[in-house]
Protein backbone atom coordinates (compact mmCIF):
# COMPACT_ATOMS: atom_id res chain seq x y z
CA UNK A 1 0.00 0.00 0.00
CA UNK A 2 1.20 3.52 -0.76
CA UNK A 3 -0.56 4.93 2.29
CA UNK A 4 -1.09 4.19 5.96
CA UNK A 5 -4.07 5.15 8.10
CA UNK A 6 -3.41 5.91 11.78
CA UNK A 7 -5.97 6.90 14.40
CA UNK A 8 -6.05 7.19 18.14
CA UNK A 9 -8.10 4.52 19.85
CA UNK A 10 -11.20 6.68 20.15
CA UNK A 11 -11.69 5.65 16.52
CA UNK A 12 -13.43 2.38 15.71
CA UNK A 13 -12.11 0.38 12.77
CA UNK A 14 -14.41 -2.27 11.25
CA UNK A 15 -12.90 -5.79 11.33
CA UNK A 16 -12.01 -5.79 7.64
CA UNK A 17 -9.70 -2.81 8.23
CA UNK A 18 -7.58 -4.65 10.76
CA UNK A 19 -4.47 -5.09 8.63
CA UNK A 20 -1.03 -3.60 8.17
CA UNK A 21 -2.42 -0.52 6.44
CA UNK A 22 -4.33 0.62 9.52
CA UNK A 23 -3.13 1.23 13.07
CA UNK A 24 -4.86 2.43 16.22
CA UNK A 25 -2.72 4.17 18.85
CA UNK A 26 -4.11 3.24 22.27
CA UNK A 27 -5.14 5.74 24.90
CA UNK A 28 -4.94 4.72 28.53
CA UNK A 29 -8.03 4.36 30.72
CA UNK A 30 -8.04 4.52 34.51
CA UNK A 31 -10.84 2.98 36.53
CA UNK A 32 -10.60 3.15 40.31
CA UNK A 33 -6.79 3.24 40.18
CA UNK A 34 -6.45 0.46 37.58
CA UNK A 35 -4.81 1.31 34.25
CA UNK A 36 -6.43 -0.31 31.21
CA UNK A 37 -5.02 0.12 27.71
CA UNK A 38 -7.46 0.68 24.89
CA UNK A 39 -5.83 -1.85 22.59
CA UNK A 40 -6.66 -5.29 21.20
CA UNK A 41 -6.90 -6.64 24.76
CA UNK A 42 -9.78 -4.30 25.68
CA UNK A 43 -12.81 -6.17 27.04
CA UNK A 44 -15.87 -3.93 26.90
CA UNK A 45 -18.07 -6.08 29.14
CA UNK A 46 -15.47 -6.25 31.91
CA UNK A 47 -14.70 -2.56 31.53
CA UNK A 48 -18.34 -1.52 31.89
CA UNK A 49 -18.67 -3.67 35.02
CA UNK A 50 -15.62 -1.99 36.55
CA UNK A 51 -16.93 1.47 35.70
CA UNK A 52 -20.34 0.66 37.23
CA UNK A 53 -18.69 -0.60 40.42
CA UNK A 54 -16.20 2.26 40.75
CA UNK A 55 -16.89 5.00 43.32
CA UNK A 56 -14.83 7.46 41.24
CA UNK A 57 -15.21 8.67 37.68
CA UNK A 58 -12.98 6.94 35.10
CA UNK A 59 -10.35 8.97 33.25
CA UNK A 60 -8.48 8.72 29.97
CA UNK A 61 -4.88 9.52 29.03
CA UNK A 62 -3.70 10.42 25.54
CA UNK A 63 -0.88 8.50 23.83
CA UNK A 64 2.67 9.82 24.03
CA UNK A 65 4.24 11.60 21.03
CA UNK A 66 6.72 8.71 20.81
CA UNK A 67 3.90 6.24 20.15
CA UNK A 68 2.76 8.28 17.19
CA UNK A 69 6.34 8.72 15.95
CA UNK A 70 6.82 4.95 15.95
CA UNK A 71 3.63 4.53 13.91
CA UNK A 72 4.94 6.99 11.31
CA UNK A 73 7.98 4.77 10.75
CA UNK A 74 6.52 2.96 7.76
CA UNK A 75 7.50 2.34 4.16
CA UNK A 76 4.22 3.91 3.03
CA UNK A 77 5.01 7.33 1.53
CA UNK A 78 1.72 8.91 2.65
CA UNK A 79 0.50 8.81 6.24
CA UNK A 80 -2.91 10.06 7.36
CA UNK A 81 -3.52 10.51 11.09
CA UNK A 82 -6.89 11.09 12.76
CA UNK A 83 -7.45 12.10 16.36
CA UNK A 84 -10.44 12.89 18.49
CA UNK A 85 -11.26 16.56 18.85
CA UNK A 86 -8.45 18.71 20.25
CA UNK A 87 -11.15 20.39 22.38
CA UNK A 88 -11.64 17.06 24.19
CA UNK A 89 -8.17 15.48 24.34
CA UNK A 90 -4.45 16.09 24.02
CA UNK A 91 -4.21 13.31 21.42
CA UNK A 92 -3.99 15.76 18.50
CA UNK A 93 -1.10 17.62 20.11
CA UNK A 94 0.70 14.32 20.78
CA UNK A 95 0.28 13.32 17.14
CA UNK A 96 1.69 16.66 15.97
CA UNK A 97 4.64 16.41 18.37
CA UNK A 98 5.21 12.87 17.13
CA UNK A 99 5.40 14.24 13.60
CA UNK A 100 8.06 16.79 14.65
CA UNK A 101 10.05 14.06 16.36
CA UNK A 102 9.86 11.90 13.24
CA UNK A 103 11.04 14.72 10.97
CA UNK A 104 13.91 15.58 13.31
CA UNK A 105 15.07 11.97 13.23
CA UNK A 106 14.25 10.86 9.70
CA UNK A 107 13.64 13.98 7.61
CA UNK A 108 10.51 15.13 5.79
CA UNK A 109 7.64 12.78 5.04
CA UNK A 110 4.04 13.18 3.89
CA UNK A 111 2.26 13.06 7.26
CA UNK A 112 -1.13 14.72 7.61
CA UNK A 113 -2.42 15.01 11.19
CA UNK A 114 -6.14 15.75 11.15
CA UNK A 115 -8.07 16.99 14.16
CA UNK A 116 -11.38 15.25 13.48
CA UNK A 117 -13.28 17.83 15.55
CA UNK A 118 -15.33 14.76 16.39
CA UNK A 119 -14.75 11.34 17.97
CA UNK A 120 -15.52 7.65 17.48
CA UNK A 121 -17.16 7.12 14.07
CA UNK A 122 -16.35 10.70 13.12
CA UNK A 123 -12.72 9.61 12.92
CA UNK A 124 -13.81 6.49 11.04
CA UNK A 125 -15.57 8.63 8.44
CA UNK A 126 -12.38 10.57 7.72
CA UNK A 127 -10.20 7.46 7.72
CA UNK A 128 -12.47 5.83 5.13
CA UNK A 129 -12.32 8.89 2.87
CA UNK A 130 -8.51 9.02 3.14
CA UNK A 131 -8.30 5.38 2.05
CA UNK A 132 -10.86 5.86 -0.72
CA UNK A 133 -9.11 8.88 -2.22
CA UNK A 134 -5.71 7.20 -1.87
CA UNK A 135 -7.00 4.17 -3.78
CA UNK A 136 -8.23 6.53 -6.49
CA UNK A 137 -4.68 7.83 -6.86
CA UNK A 138 -5.29 11.42 -5.81
CA UNK A 139 -2.16 13.43 -4.88
CA UNK A 140 -1.33 13.71 -1.17
CA UNK A 141 -1.93 17.47 -1.02
CA UNK A 142 -5.32 17.16 -2.67
CA UNK A 143 -6.40 14.41 -0.26
CA UNK A 144 -5.39 16.61 2.69
CA UNK A 145 -7.45 19.49 1.32
CA UNK A 146 -10.47 17.28 0.65
CA UNK A 147 -10.26 15.73 4.12
CA UNK A 148 -10.31 19.16 5.74
CA UNK A 149 -13.31 20.20 3.68
CA UNK A 150 -15.11 16.94 4.45
CA UNK A 151 -14.36 17.34 8.17
CA UNK A 152 -15.80 20.85 8.15
CA UNK A 153 -19.08 19.61 6.63
CA UNK A 154 -19.40 16.43 8.71
CA UNK A 155 -22.05 16.32 11.44
CA UNK A 156 -21.79 14.42 14.72
CA UNK A 157 -24.69 13.62 17.05
CA UNK A 158 -25.12 11.52 20.17
CA UNK A 159 -27.58 10.56 22.87
CA UNK A 160 -26.34 9.00 26.09
CA UNK A 161 -28.08 7.45 29.05
CA UNK A 162 -25.50 9.07 31.31
CA UNK A 163 -23.50 12.27 30.79
CA UNK A 164 -21.66 12.12 34.11
CA UNK A 165 -18.33 10.90 32.74
CA UNK A 166 -18.24 13.71 30.19
CA UNK A 167 -19.28 16.28 32.78
CA UNK A 168 -16.89 15.22 35.54
CA UNK A 169 -13.98 15.10 33.11
CA UNK A 170 -14.68 18.66 31.96
CA UNK A 171 -15.83 17.76 28.44
CA UNK A 172 -19.09 19.71 28.58
CA UNK A 173 -17.68 23.23 28.86
CA UNK A 174 -19.64 24.33 25.78
CA UNK A 175 -22.95 23.26 27.32
CA UNK A 176 -24.53 26.07 29.32
CA UNK A 177 -26.93 23.99 31.36
CA UNK A 178 -28.12 20.41 31.62
CA UNK A 179 -31.33 19.25 33.22
CA UNK A 180 -31.22 16.80 36.10
CA UNK A 181 -30.91 13.19 34.99
CA UNK A 182 -33.45 12.20 37.63
CA UNK A 183 -36.12 13.78 35.41
CA UNK A 184 -35.31 11.18 32.70
CA UNK A 185 -34.72 13.98 30.22
CA UNK A 186 -32.18 12.94 27.58
CA UNK A 187 -30.26 15.75 25.87
CA UNK A 188 -29.58 15.40 22.16
CA UNK A 189 -25.96 16.42 21.74
CA UNK A 190 -23.87 17.53 18.79
CA UNK A 191 -20.60 19.29 18.09
CA UNK A 192 -19.49 22.68 16.83
CA UNK A 193 -15.88 22.92 15.67
CA UNK A 194 -15.00 20.06 17.99
CA UNK A 195 -16.79 21.33 21.08
CA UNK A 196 -19.81 19.51 22.50
CA UNK A 197 -23.09 21.39 22.30
CA UNK A 198 -26.68 20.59 23.23
CA UNK A 199 -29.12 20.57 20.32
CA UNK A 200 -32.36 19.52 21.95
CA UNK A 201 -33.80 17.24 24.60
CA UNK A 202 -36.55 14.70 25.05
CA UNK A 203 -38.19 12.71 27.81
CA UNK A 204 -36.83 9.15 27.77
CA UNK A 205 -34.17 7.46 25.68
CA UNK A 206 -36.54 6.37 22.87
CA UNK A 207 -37.75 9.90 22.25
CA UNK A 208 -34.20 11.18 22.57
CA UNK A 209 -33.00 8.82 19.85
CA UNK A 210 -35.98 9.74 17.65
CA UNK A 211 -35.17 13.43 18.08
CA UNK A 212 -31.56 12.74 17.12
CA UNK A 213 -32.70 10.90 13.99
CA UNK A 214 -34.77 13.95 13.07
CA UNK A 215 -31.70 16.18 13.36
CA UNK A 216 -29.60 13.82 11.25
CA UNK A 217 -32.19 13.79 8.47
CA UNK A 218 -32.92 17.53 8.63
CA UNK A 219 -29.27 18.60 8.49
CA UNK A 220 -28.05 16.02 5.96
CA UNK A 221 -26.53 17.45 2.76
CA UNK A 222 -26.37 15.07 -0.21
CA UNK A 223 -26.74 12.01 2.08
CA UNK A 224 -27.07 9.75 -0.98
CA UNK A 225 -23.31 10.21 -1.49
CA UNK A 226 -22.34 9.47 2.10
CA UNK A 227 -22.00 6.62 4.57
CA UNK A 228 -24.16 6.77 7.67
CA UNK A 229 -22.01 5.60 10.57
CA UNK A 230 -23.42 4.60 13.94
CA UNK A 231 -21.44 3.48 16.97
CA UNK A 232 -23.11 2.16 20.09
CA UNK A 233 -21.96 1.12 23.52
CA UNK A 234 -23.36 -2.35 24.16
CA UNK A 235 -26.78 -1.58 22.65
CA UNK A 236 -27.06 -2.99 19.10
CA UNK A 237 -30.86 -2.86 19.16
CA UNK A 238 -30.79 0.89 19.78
CA UNK A 239 -28.30 1.38 16.96
CA UNK A 240 -30.50 -0.62 14.60
CA UNK A 241 -33.53 1.42 15.64
CA UNK A 242 -31.69 4.68 14.95
CA UNK A 243 -30.61 3.36 11.57
CA UNK A 244 -34.20 2.50 10.64
CA UNK A 245 -35.52 5.87 11.80
CA UNK A 246 -32.93 7.76 9.75
CA UNK A 247 -33.38 5.63 6.63
CA UNK A 248 -37.13 6.17 6.79
CA UNK A 249 -36.41 9.87 6.20
CA UNK A 250 -33.38 9.97 3.86
CA UNK A 251 -31.43 7.74 1.48
CA UNK A 252 -27.71 7.14 2.07
CA UNK A 253 -24.92 5.46 0.10
CA UNK A 254 -24.02 2.93 2.81
CA UNK A 255 -24.44 2.19 6.52
CA UNK A 256 -21.80 1.06 8.99
CA UNK A 257 -22.69 0.09 12.57
CA UNK A 258 -19.94 -0.61 15.12
CA UNK A 259 -19.63 -1.26 18.83
CA UNK A 260 -17.49 1.21 20.74
CA UNK A 261 -13.92 0.49 21.81
CA UNK A 262 -12.43 1.67 25.08
CA UNK A 263 -12.39 5.48 25.00
CA UNK A 264 -15.78 5.75 23.35
CA UNK A 265 -17.19 3.18 25.79
CA UNK A 266 -15.91 5.23 28.71
CA UNK A 267 -17.49 8.47 27.58
CA UNK A 268 -20.63 7.11 25.92
CA UNK A 269 -21.32 4.78 28.85
CA UNK A 270 -23.50 1.70 28.61
CA UNK A 271 -26.34 2.43 26.18
CA UNK A 272 -24.90 5.45 24.36
CA UNK A 273 -25.35 5.95 20.60
CA UNK A 274 -23.21 8.15 18.32
CA UNK A 275 -24.05 9.07 14.72
CA UNK A 276 -22.03 10.79 12.00
CA UNK A 277 -22.97 11.69 8.45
Amino acid sequence: MNYKIIADSCCEFPPEWENSGYERIPLGLEVNGELIMDDESFDQAQFLKKVAASPVCPKSFCPSPEKFKEAYETDAPNVFVFTLSSKLSGSYNSAELGKKLYIEEHGNKNIFVCDSESASCGETQLARKAAEWSEEGLPFEEICRKLTEYRDRMKTYFVLDNLETLRKNGRLTGVKALVASTLNIKPVMGSHKGEIIQLSQAIGIKKGLARMAEYVAKEAVHPEDKTLMITHCNCPARAQSVKEMILSKIRVKDVLIMDTKGVSSMYANDGGVIVTL
